[in-house]
């Protein structure tokens, strides 16, 4: 574990990271704390879902609209967007215990996703000059970022489930808004030159970082990869209610991202020797393979040692993803084009989502798993066919 040690003495990481993970902890609490909310107010699961799911969708459409913003305007914008993120967040609370309409509640829901402030896209494109281009601790980096992801989904609703117990919804509908811009303020107080730009002459405009072939490649591979998170995240409460205990699915949701948060910390502590893209392309293989299993388990206590080693690939594929995309971003787009993954994992995990409820309804926690293996597998092997599009421009790990 030494390198992570490195990692964070770097001037600055570790204040940064810690920045990032408050600033990502409202994305984890809202999506629980909006449903049980407007649950309570509207009586509605159909309209807290809607206005769930526009807060999820909206984040996805506006993470590379924010992302550009930074890249032209400098990372002090993201203070506008947590202020605006915010807001939405705390008028939703405001018009739901007013009575307002459905539509009026998804569009606000959707304006808060819109504004969400993509200070990890930022803090990942400043690591190379962070790390002196050392390829051992970017590579350390990275790794650490992805468990700090799975950190932070942890411990979002698990402090929304604590306000809600000790409070009510609203209260951890505040929390995510003071978060928010507790963790952006830091984040641009303690960024060196937080208003750095992208010269006029490197700016890229229509598509972006998605003119480069293999931006493309990677950010459409993640799609799949997200599709069978989110059949997962429904398999397993569904699983779990067949078991007697719906208790049980926080358990096993946590119990993955613990898969998760050890996979990467071994990713990055171990030497490695492998050529990245090509450890890219085995773990996005090995992580569908490593949750077919999870069909087969008839037990909680066989499920749980089963979903802890499908966890073990995800942070890992995350690091190596976001490593390449650092090595392959196009010149003048670098916040904006690991914004993209974001997108793409988000419209992944919502469509897997909305696929699982019905597959589950119809078939059964069984065929949802087989369903997202089978997708996960189809984007594994689109990446193979992609590698020609990434191949000769990846950078040795």
């Amino acid at each position: 574990m030494g390198i992570y040690a490195r990692v964070l003495r770097v001037p600055g990481f570790a204040i940064l990271i810690t920045s990032t993970m408050v600033t990502r902890l409202p994305f984890a609490i809202n999506g629980l704390a909006v449903i049980l909310f407007l649950r309570a107010e509207t009586g509605s699961f159909a309209t807290a879902g809607l206005a769930a799911g526009a807060l999820a969708l909206g984040a996805g459409i506006g993470a590379p609209v924010a992302g550009r913003l930074v890249d032209r305007r400098g990372a002090f914008m993201l203070m506008p967007l947590a202020i605006g993120h915010a807001t939405a967040i705390l008028s939703l609370w405001a018009l739901g215990v007013a009575g307002a309409p459905t539509s009026a509640l998804v569009a606000c829901a959707a304006v808060a996703g819109v504004c969400f402030p993509p200070s990890g896209s930022v803090l990942r494109s400043r690591w190379s000059e962070m790390m002196d281009g050392d390829v051992e601790l970017l590579r350390g980096a990275f790794a650490f970022d992805s468990v700090m992801i799975e950190v932070s989904f942890v411990s979002g609703p698990l402090i929304t489930a604590i306000l809600v117990a000790a409070i009510a919804p609203q209260a951890a509908l505040a929390a995510s808004a003071v978060l928010v811009i507790a963790g952006t303020s830091l984040f641009v107080w303690k960024l060196p030159e937080a208003r750095r730009v992208i010269p006029l002459e490197d700016r890229v405009g229509g598509l972006g970082p998605l003119r480069a072939p293999a931006i493309r490649a990677v950010a459409l591979s993640t799609v799949p990869f997200g599709f069978c998170i989110g059949t997962i995240e429904v398999a397993l409460p569904a699983f779990s209610e067949a078991a007697g205990s719906t208790a049980l699915a926080g358990v096993l949701l946590a119990l993955w991202s613990l898969g998760s948060g050890v996979g990467g910390l071994t990713f990055g502590a171990r030497p490695f020797r492998r050529d990245l893209f090509q450890f890219y392309l085995g773990a996005t293989l090995l992580f569908p393979l490593v949750c077919l299993p999870l069909a087969l388990a008839s037990t909680p206590l066989a499920m749980g040692i089963l979903v802890l080693a499908a966890g073990a690939p995800i942070a890992p594929l995350i690091a190596t993803r976001n490593q390449l995309v650092a090595n392959l971003a196009p010149a003048g787009t670098g916040t904006e084009a690991f914004s993209w993954l974001m997108t793409s994992l988000i419209a992944g995990v919502s469509l897997g989502t909305a696929v699982a409820g019905t597959v589950v309804e119809a078939s059964g926690w069984e065929a949802a798993v087989l369903v997202g293996v089978l997708v996960a597998l189809v984007g594994s092997a689109g990446s193979f066919v992609w590698r020609g599009a990434i191949r000769p421009e990846a950078a040795p790990a």
